[in-house]
């Protein structure tokens, strides 16, 4: 249950529903399997899995929510034998070259007959909402399947003002700004990894690990003119992450004191153990996330709904 990618949304207009009007509103869009001709199916499950029937989980303000989306798995190289084979037969039997919009026709009637009989796959997205800080927290490490999940909970809802923070300042301005050795911020330590671009779109990119980010190799790339785009940090010895260019955290990894907290907790009751853990873990970001926005320059929040 705990994070290990963050992908915020700030919401410009106040979460109204409360947990239970939420859960109803979640119940019609619940998942369901896909059926025997769809390619795939997205829908809200339970965020204690099968340990919980309820669709939601509530604690101290915040409110879980977890998506489920169940896929298809039909190979391409699979289709591809297949049209093929199928379009040499043609060929054999009518004397005849099959042409690209036909082949198109064979490959959409061969993949509908292979779906009643393809594997599934499925993924969980996990999020919670925080109606009092007015943000939307997705453990997604990508963008698209973070906005996915909004998405869908919008339609789900009805409405969603909901939009990625906008900081007043470019992140990887900051984050130069940072490795250059100007403004730490006292609370933060700069770790062992980072990526350093080329403006422009066809600039080089250069990835260091385990490296001394403070060594005069990586101050020449910066006085080339590179920026930072990527760039590991810890803060107060309670969380360490990366952070990106677009203010994306991923390798999350919360400090052992926090997890410490979370053995305090009798494993065996399953349901007692993920609300503490849900608890402990939402409590820090709260601490942590304002805090990293903050020494980032802040969000510009002109234009935004009030």
């Amino acid at each position: 249950m705990w994070f290990s990618n963050l992908q915020l949304y700030r919401l410009t207009k106040p979460f109204s529903l409360s947990a239970e009007a939420l859960a109803e509103k979640l119940a019609e869009h619940a998942f369901k399997p896909c059926d025997k001709m769809a390619l795939s199916s997205y829908g809200w499950t339970a965020p204690m899995g099968r340990h919980g029937s309820e669709l939601i989980h509530a604690a101290n303000g915040y409110i879980m929510i977890c998506a489920r989306k169940e896929e298809k798995i039909i190979p391409a190289s699979v289709i591809r034998d297949m049209v093929a084979e199928k379009a040499q037969e043609i060929e054999d039997a009518q004397g005849r070259p099959v042409r690209r919009k036909e082949r198109e026709t064979i490959k959409e009637e061969i993949t509908h007959d292979l779906l009643p009989r393809a594997f599934k796959k499925s993924q969980l997205t996990f999020a919670y909402i925080s109606p009092k800080e007015n943000l939307i927290v997705v453990n997604a490490s990508s963008a698209a399947k973070a906005e996915e999940l909004t998405s869908y909970l919008r339609g789900s809802i009805g409405s969603l003002a909901a939009i990625p923070p906008r900081l007043r300042i470019p992140a990887p301005t900051t984050m130069t700004r940072w490795l250059s050795g100007t403004d730490v911020p006292a609370d933060f330590v700069l770790e062992d990894e980072c990526e350093l671009r080329d403006k422009g779109d066809e600039g080089g990119i250069i990835r260091c690990k385990r490296q001394d980010l403070a060594s005069e190799e990586i101050q020449v790339h910066l006085q080339a003119g590179k920026q930072v785009t990527k760039l590991a940090i810890s803060w107060q010895e309670h969380i360490t992450c990366i952070v990106d260019e677009s203010l994306t955290i991923k390798r999350l990894r919360f400090g052992e004191e926090i997890l410490e907290q979370s053995n305090n907790i009798d494993a065996d009751d399953i349901a007692a153990a993920f609300d503490n853990d849900f608890g402990i873990m939402t409590l820090e970001l709260a601490r942590f996330i304002p805090r990293l926005i903050e020494v980032f320059g802040g969000e510009n929040d002109a234009g935004l709904e009030e």
